[in-house]
């Protein structure tokens, strides 16, 4: 069972505290800024709470008796951590402070985080950015558990407890290797995708679910999986080998075809096939509200991407009885 005896109270400490530093009432009270009365008062309710006498009070002088030198170090310490509790309160307080731990998806995280990172520089310097890169799956499992705070990542997810707060719609644009007839052009069609060898991601990657999507939606009645890649950067290189043709989001394509000599892209005609890039929060987080502000900051920010930000910026709540819709851009891995 717990220590039920009677405890000092704060004001009783601070009291007691200014008497040991000032050695005299008028000034401590005056410290204070309480009356002599209520100074006096509350440091003899501490002595009567801890059984003991702190202060010797003489017509000329106020002294600390032994106990007293004794245990005025142990009230300023109290006082102290109880001064820094509420320093550290009001931080938390404050609006883009502490810790925010951010999971991304592997085919987002190489080209919006040093976006996401200048802002969070330059806009919000107190805020403890930590980034996961994980598969979806595994994101929204550290969203449910607390483990994560907020995730970067496609949508429409279809996850009762999870409000999506839309960033920007992007389109697929297909990479050809050197020499191929589609590589160059512009208003492809999708039934193209019917007669390519497509090669695709590994198993777990939402990426691959969008690509076997955005096939069916043309026609295709599968894609032979033969060769896969755990990453885009080795997907590319597999294409630039001549092993096939590939799909990458179009924020991927410059940093991505760069690391191979002459690859080629082609573009859809509209509507081209694309995925939508969302933050995703716990419904009802606490911070919620930052979250919110945070979205507004990202769409601004990447508008020097090619992507199309998403005008209605109104949160997207799933419950469950309102699942998600499917579509080319839903991200079930």
């Amino acid at each position: 069972m717990g220590d039920r005896r009677r405890q000092p109270s704060l004001a009783q400490l601070r009291a007691f505290a200014a008497v040991a530093e000032h050695l005299h009432f008028r000034d401590a009270a005056a410290a204070l800024g309480m009356s002599q009365p209520a100074l006096s008062g509350a440091l003899s309710a501490l002595e009567e709470t801890l059984g003991m006498t702190l202060v010797e009070r003489t017509t000329r002088r106020v002294l600390l008796t032994p106990a007293g030198e004794r245990l005025a170090a142990r009230a300023k310490g109290v006082l102290a951590e109880v001064g820094a509790l509420m320093e550290e309160t009001d931080a938390l307080r404050a609006p883009f402070t502490g810790a925010l731990r951010l999971g991304v998806i592997p085919t987002v995280a190489p080209y919006l985080l040093p976006t996401v990172l200048r802002l969070v520089h330059d806009r919000y310097p107190r805020l403890d950015l930590q980034v996961h890169e994980e598969h979806t799956a595994s994101l929204l499992d550290g969203l449910a558990a607390g483990r994560l705070d907020l995730l970067l990542l496609a949508v429409p997810l279809g996850v009762p407890g999870v409000t999506e707060l839309p960033l920007f719609d992007e389109d697929f644009v297909l990479v050809t290797p050197p020499g191929h007839p589609l590589g160059g052009r512009c208003g492809i069609p999708r039934t193209v995708l019917r007669e390519l060898n497509l090669l695709l991601l590994d198993e777990g990657h939402c990426l691959r679910d969008q690509a076997l999507d955005i096939c069916r939606e043309a026609g295709s009645a599968g894609v032979a999986a033969t060769t896969t890649a755990a990453g885009l950067s080795t997907l590319v290189q597999l294409v630039a080998g001549g092993l096939g043709v590939t799909l990458l989001p179009h924020t991927a394509v410059e940093v991505e075809t760069s690391r191979a000599d002459r690859l080629l892209t082609a573009r859809f005609a509209d509507p081209a096939p694309k995925r939508r890039i969302a933050l995703a929060m716990r419904t009802g987080a606490a911070r919620a509200a930052e979250y919110e502000q945070l979205a507004v900051a990202l769409r601004e920010a990447l508008r020097d991407l090619p992507v199309r930000t998403v005008e209605d910026r109104r949160p997207v709540t799933r419950s469950a009885d309102r699942p998600g819709a499917s579509s080319v851009a839903a991200a079930a891995g």
